[in-house]
């Protein structure tokens, strides 16, 4: 997926759920911005990403996603929307330190 462009809107949404970043830092990384507006995004969030991001772009966000990120209801909601079966939500594995 390539960056999203850093039009106004954008970069306020970007602001907004990934705020523990500079927004042009987060459209750079587009999987990672839209799983957050996918869990933390509202309505208006969803509304600024029309006409610049689809529905392939959020299956493949459902395909990529970060662990960590999704909740179990905003992961199921994003899979029945569609039309998906969920899986488990992603999981961090951390190795066990070496002796």
């Amino acid at each position: 997926m390539t960056p999203l462009p850093e039009t106004d809107q954008l970069l306020a949404v970007a602001q907004r759920v990934v705020w523990f970043q500079e927004p042009a830092e987060t459209l750079q990384n587009p999987v990672h911005f839209l799983a957050h507006v996918m869990t933390y995004g509202t309505i208006e969030d969803l509304v600024a990403l029309d006409g610049i991001v689809g529905p392939d772009d959020f299956r493949e966000v459902l395909r990529l996603a970060p662990p960590g990120i999704f909740d179990a209801r905003s992961w199921a909601y994003w899979h029945v929307r569609f039309g998906l079966e969920p899986p488990c939500l992603p999981v961090r594995r951390l190795e066990a330190p070496s002796a």
